[in-house]
């Protein structure tokens, strides 16, 4: 019989998965359910929670599994989970993903950094930190991202059988997907296996961060601005969606570019920058100066629109989009 390495007070293991729309985490979590109630014998269950349905949006999947003799009475979200799968690393820029975590939880990272680096950049106190290439395997093998991620979340649950898993990959893909059964199993497979893990130790005389529940509002009776004034408009402008990159992203090259534009009619959120200046015989003609990265959410429907092989795609290195950033030189003042 199987045994879970640890219980809440209702006798739940929770897991967590941190997403974004594309990378798979929802069927990740109903794949992960059914192999620990199929496989192991346990009682399970899996949901998901997000917003608009479209790529690129944050998206949670949460899984609880139980005693076979325990009823599962609560489908509330995970908010105290003991696992915690991060697909997509920037999501910490604009997400709490470890909110709720123990002090021995275990944080699994999509990510190349060291479990030293994301501990700060996660600002995590102490916990496991896991750390898998998960994009990197899944451009190799030509597969999915959650493969990836499974493979290594099976590695850090132990009570969960990996031959198990592959069953329910085959069971899900070889009808439709035949093709795609051997490069999910590979891509699993070495997401068990490349999987690097720390632990951290909470210091002497630290504590976690104090629990506060997920819908808990930020603006209340006590801390609304004066006259309810909202703070943030929403604006295009102000908003970041480079979290919503899932790995890949264009370079620019300018000495390639005939400033042709096909690039500029394909992108969806305006990321390109174009400048009025002369051309060889002093006629004006607009000339395109970069990208703004801010609003890239990495489609790369520019690639394919680029007649010049001036706009390439390009593995995204840690700080690229910083560095090389060409920004909007937006008027704001009001005439």
């Amino acid at each position: 019989m199987v045994t879970l390495p640890k219980k809440n007070e209702l006798g739940f293991f929770e897991i967590r998965l941190e997403s974004i729309g594309g990378l798979g985490a929802n069927l990740a979590g109903k794949m992960l359910a059914e192999a620990g109630v199929v496989g192991a014998g346990l009682n399970g269950v899996s949901f998901s929670s997000y917003g608009s349905e479209k790529k690129g949006s944050a998206v949670k999947a949460h899984i609880r599994f139980c005693d076979i003799n325990t009823n599962i009475r609560d489908t509330s979200p995970v908010e105290r989970p003991h696992v915690v799968g991060i697909f997509h690393e920037s999501l910490s820029k604009t997400v709490n993903v470890v909110s709720g975590i123990y002090e021995d939880s275990l944080v699994l990272v999509n990510s190349t950094k060291s479990p030293d680096e994301l501990k700060e950049k996660l600002k995590m106190r102490g916990g496991t930190i896991a750390v898998i290439d998960a994009i990197g395997i899944s451009l190799e093998e030509k597969n999915r991202v959650n493969m990836a991620m499974l493979g290594a979340l099976f590695r850090l649950c132990p009570f969960l059988d990996p031959e198990i898993m592959k069953n329910v990959i085959r069971k899900s893909l070889e009808k439709k997907y035949p093709q795609a059964v051997q490069p999910a199993l590979n891509t699993f497979e070495r997401g068990y296996n490349e999987v690097n893990f720390q632990t951290f130790v909470l210091p002497e005389g630290e504590e976690m961060p104090s629990f506060i529940r997920q819908d808990t509002p930020v603006l209340g009776f006590a801390t609304q601005p004066m006259g309810g004034v909202i703070v943030n408009p929403g604006n295009s402008i102000l908003k970041d969606l480079s979290i919503s990159r899932a790995g890949m992203m264009p370079k620019f090259e300018d000495d390639k570019c005939i400033h042709c534009a096909a690039c500029d009619n394909v992108c969806p959120d305006f990321c390109f920058v174009w400048d009025e200046q002369a051309d060889k015989k002093g006629r004006p003609q607009m000339f395109l100066q970069g990208i703004d990265y801010q609003y890239c959410k990495g489609c790369l429907k520019c690639v394919q629109a680029c007649p010049t092989e001036a706009l390439s795609s390009l593995r995204e290195p840690d700080g690229y989009a910083d560095e090389h950033r060409v920004p909007h030189r937006f008027d704001l003042a009001v005439k």
